[in-house]
């Protein structure tokens, strides 16, 4: 199922692309962080489709890895070292256009604080993707694992600084805790979906064994995806939220 989920969390960046102006295959000229960018996997693409890409990252590693792609590609892309922590350090406040915050905050210390941070270096009317793993789907995993200790604590817990990541591990989160999140601090949400709603429990020989499955089961993900009671128990959760002009500082 390994190209399945990388077909749909590129599908989120190209989402998080067009909510934020881009055209309507992604294309484009919008001023991009990539905060917690890894290894430029999505910042190589974005930057393909014409724009201006900066990645952040805390690993020198993933950095240069990122640097070896965009050569690759013929694209150029800017690497920073760095987190959410010092990002104000790195990325000028109100210049940047979108944030994608894909596979962060459910490892940060501070979610809230990398929610500021996000939102301090987008423009009036920028936008912030968030993509976190989602709570639901966890449990529902750890229960059938047996593991019924390990459902009720994630059940139980809250995804904020208070979230024990050695024991519990990444946090994970319900659609209504990450929109208060971003709403609480000075975004607007307008659209949440769910990412791999149903494909992480089709067998990948059901997949593979049947002529057009793959493409049918990507048309059910988009079918179903922005519907409350299904996006709910994704594994993925992704919500787009917007600073709007008049609050920003």
């Amino acid at each position: 199922m390994g190209p399945i989920r990388g077909v749909l969390a590129w599908q989120c960046v190209l989402d998080a692309l067009v909510q934020a102006g881009a055209d309507d295959d992604g294309s484009g000229s919008l001023d991009v962080l990539d905060l917690g960018g890894g290894t430029g996997s999505d910042a190589v693409r974005v930057a393909a489709l014409g724009h201006r890409v900066t990645v952040v990252d805390p690993s020198p590693d993933a950095l240069a890895a990122s640097a070896r792609r965009a050569t690759e590609a013929g694209v150029q892309i800017e690497g920073l070292l760095g987190d959410s922590a010092d990002l104000a350090e790195h990325v000028a406040d109100g210049s940047i256009d979108l944030v994608i915050c894909h596979g962060v905050l459910e490892h940060v210390l501070d979610p809230a604080q990398a929610v500021d941070a996000a939102r301090a270096a987008l423009r009036p009317g920028g936008w912030l993707s968030v993509l976190v793993g989602g709570r639901v789907a966890a449990v529902a995993a750890r229960a059938a694992a047996g593991d019924f200790a390990g459902a009720r604590a994630l059940v139980e817990a809250t995804p904020d600084a208070s979230w024990d990541l050695a024991g519990l591990g990444p946090r994970r989160w319900l659609l209504e805790e990450l929109e208060a999140l971003l709403s609480g601090h000075g975004l607007t949400p307008v659209l949440a979906q769910g990412v791999r709603v149903l494909s992480d429990e089709v067998p990948g020989v059901v997949v593979d064994g049947s002529a057009g499955a793959r493409e049918q089961l990507y048309a059910l993900e988009r079918e179903v995806r922005r519907i409350p009671q299904f996006a709910g128990r994704s594994a993925g959760l992704q919500t787009m939220a917007r600073l709007e002009s008049t609050s920003h500082p």
